[in-house]
Parts: structure tokens; sequence; C-alpha cells
């Protein structure tokens, strides 16, 4: 099975932190592979939740801005982790995004817990909710594909560059700062556009009769009622782990959008990280995608 890609250790410790439990987790926009993506943090929030259902909501893997030669362990510790709570019984679905479009030829596969999709609807206390990534609504994607990447490869250098004066500030005291936040709230265009893709997908989604639409793409985590005449719906969308780091969780039937501390984070991971590290070894690149390639042919 997939989940033995890594080789899960059973050893646990006295002073492994209790997990939450939650009825869903949705995080979209991860962009594993591209230097923006705060796999560290991630890490860190994976080890502290026990879904009962993860949604994957797009963009997770970057094959758009995939490099050979950068794909570091804390992103490989991201796939170990998800592989993980499948393997302890979490039903996680997977669905494809822009950045992640070549696994839309694989859409209905599925191997034990994992599941990959287009979209997804679940019934949640008799409240139907509606996933899907959002791409669909973006025409660049469609009409010019090769903007959009260069368009990505200029994000990545941006958000590295971003980091690299956060940690001035940081010595400084002073505030953290985001160019691309700033940018797309300053720009008209962007705005309009975020706008427009909030509109579109809740007018769908009422038309539809669900009660909850939930996207990813634009990177900007929020939840809000949208009405129109013909009805109401809750749009949410998880954000981001390149700027926000957030997530949507669902307990008890009731929605709530999680945001990172950064200060939570330690630097080298927390005792039982490093020994699970040590425990469960990792394997590289090259090997995971031998293996996951094995396993489709194989299925």
């Amino acid at each position: 099975m997939l989940v033995s890609l890594f080789h899960f250790s059973s050893h646990t410790t006295n002073s492994m932190q209790v997990r939450r439990k939650l009825d869903v987790c949705v995080l979209s926009d991860i962009h594993l592979g591209t230097y923006g993506c705060h796999a560290k943090e991630l890490n860190a929030y994976l080890k502290t939740i026990q879904p009962k259902i993860m949604v994957l909501n797009g963009d997770i893997i970057d094959i758009w801005n995939f490099r050979k030669s950068y794909f570091p362990k804390e992103h490989l510790k991201v796939i170990r982790n998800l592989l993980k709570m499948a393997s302890n019984g979490t039903k996680m679905h997977y669905i494809t995004g822009n950045h992640d479009e070549a696994l839309r030829r694989f859409t209905g596969w599925n191997l034990g817990n994992i599941y990959l999709r287009n979209h997804l609807i679940l019934n949640l206390k008799g409240a139907k909710a509606w996933f899907f990534h959002g791409d669909i609504f973006d025409h660049s994607i469609h009409q010019a594909k090769l903007i959009a990447k260069m368009g990505g490869w200029g994000y990545d250098f941006l958000i590295v560059l971003n980091r690299f004066l956060n940690k001035i500030l940081e010595k400084l005291g002073r505030e953290k700062y985001s160019f691309s936040k700033r940018i797309k709230n300053s720009v008209k265009g962007a705005v309009k556009f975020i706008g427009d893709f909030e509109r579109v997908a809740a007018e769908l989604a009422i038309d539809k009769k669900y009660d909850y639409v939930i996207c990813g793409h634009i990177h900007q985590p929020v939840m809000r009622k949208i009405s129109r005449n013909e009805g109401t719906v809750m749009y949410l969308n998880s954000g981001d782990w390149i700027e926000n780091c957030t997530a949507l969780e669902y307990v008890r039937g009731e929605w709530s959008l999680y945001e990172h501390d950064f200060l939570t984070t330690p630097k080298n991971g927390t005792p039982e990280q490093r020994e699970e590290d040590e425990t469960d070894p990792l394997l590289t690149p090259k090997e995971l995608i031998s293996k996951i390639t094995e396993e489709f042919l194989n299925s």
C-alpha cells in the first residue's frame, strides 16, 4: 500500500502531546517543492491534530514549479505525516488544483484511505458541503499557462525576498511585513478578481442548493456568509501555507479558521518530533517518485 512508502514507527513517548480531534480538516495551496512553502510550520501543525477526514484542496505539490534539485527534508516530512494519518484511519481526499493538474488523469483512483478527486461533496450533520480548488474561474491559467508559470516563479522570488526582510525585522523587534499581501490589497485588479471569485463560487453553490462552498486557489483565508435573492451560502477559503499558514477545521457542527502561530514552532522541532524523525527514516525524492509510480502501476 501507499502508506508503506514510509516506515512508520509505533514508538511513542509519555511526553507526546495529545492531538486535537477534528471531524474535518481542510488544507490547500501548500506548494511543496517551492522555496515559499512553510513546510516546517505545517509539520508542527499536523502533529497537533487527529482529523476523521482530511481534505487536501489543491496545489499540494507544485508540479508546475517542481525542481529536481529542490525538495527538502521538511517537504518530504509533510508527505510522510499525511500518509501516516491515512494509515491511522483518516480518510484523505486529494482534490487536484492547477499546480498539480497533472494528477487529474488519475481522478477516481483510490488506495486504502486515500482518494483522488476533482471535487468533493460531504454531508455534514445534514448540511451539504461542496469542495473544489477554484482554478476553473481563472482564465489566465487556461489561456496563458506559460505566463501563469512565469508569474509563479516571480511570486516564489518575492516570497524568498520577503522572508529575508522579515528575519531582519524580527531581529530589530519590528512587525513582519508581507509584500504580496500589500500588492494584492493595493492593486484594483487583484481585489476585483478575489471579489469576483468569491461571488461566482457563492452563486454556483446557491444554485446547487449547497450550504457550504469550500475553495482554495486565491490564498485568501476567509469564512463569511454570502446572500443572494435565491438563498444564502457559507463561503470558506482555507488560505495557504506560503504566507498565511491557515487551515479550516470542522468540529461538532462548527467551522473555524486556524492561523498558525510562528512562535509555537521550535527552530529544531520538539524533542518528540526529533525522536520520531530518527525512528521514521525518510525516502529520498527519487525513491519516493519511484515507489509512487510502482504503486500506480500495481493498483
